[in-house]
């Protein structure tokens, strides 16, 4: 619609250098009388169209650019709000070690099948570590909080070991709490890979019935899409579970 009403004015500029030239001409007087009739019959009712035509123009795009800084508006509140936002870990659900599910294991007692399965895993070079980590998301103002991606950091130890991050929407309802589910896997073999079977044990064993392990620990950092821009937090939240928090 713009470049239309750009090349339409560089017409109608044309058209008036053209009826200056011929009001401006004593030559070719019939010609002339002609000339000017068949512009105000034809190209003034024309130049009248363009005026209406620009002034919806102008108003369309003032509209699309109130609507829009009307949406960065929101984005940037909902950006805002979700720093506003506390974070703590609810449980964690589904977690594999080596094809071990590590939710069966109790008081540290691992069977002979689970054995055998680190074992294959180690002689696999393959560890894989996989886990649903459920994280509360408390609301304390009265406006919603958005989130568009979270990246991640696994720290075994108290080291970073692996990272990655998840691209799923979450509405962070006012005044309350949500569960945003985040799906980590890693490969363990190059911790376990020198120590051996026994270190693997007892990593496993050190997970408790909620999913949790005081060598396991998870960094987090919630962003949101503005205006086609991610825009993360400035610092990563360490996700703690909370004191009385059972999951």
């Amino acid at each position: 619609m713009l470049w239309q009403s750009i090349l339409i004015y560089k017409q109608l500029t044309f058209i008036n250098m053209i009826i200056r030239i011929y009001k401006n001409t004593f030559f070719f007087p019939f010609h002339k009388k002609y000339v000017l009739l068949h512009l105000e019959k034809n190209v003034f009712p024309m130049k009248k169209r363009f005026v209406k035509c620009f002034v919806i123009a102008a108003t369309c795009l003032s509209l699309s650019a109130c609507d829009l800084l009307q949406g960065l508006g929101d984005q940037v509140a909902g950006l805002a709000n979700l720093a506003n936002c506390e974070y703590s870990l609810k449980n964690v659900t589904g977690l594999t070690i080596g094809g071990v599910n590590v939710k069966k294991i109790t008081n540290g007692n691992i069977t002979a099948a689970d054995v055998v399965n680190l074992t294959n895993a180690l002689l696999s070079k393959k560890v894989p570590m996989a886990m649903n980590v459920n994280i509360d998301v408390k609301n304390p103002t009265d406006k919603n909080a958005a989130m568009t991606a979270m990246d991640w950091i696994l720290d075994i130890d108290g080291s970073q070991f692996a990272q990655g991050n998840s691209t799923k929407n979450y509405t962070i309802t006012k005044m309350k709490t949500t569960t945003v589910p985040l799906g980590v896997n890693t490969d363990l073999y190059s911790m376990f890979s020198k120590d051996g079977l026994g270190s693997l044990k007892n990593f496993v064993s050190s997970f408790k019935s909620d999913g949790t392990s005081s060598k396991v620990g998870l960094r987090i950092k919630p962003s949101l899409n503005v205006g086609g821009m991610q825009v993360p937090m400035p610092n990563y939240i360490k996700v703690e579970k909370k004191t009385g928090n059972n999951g």
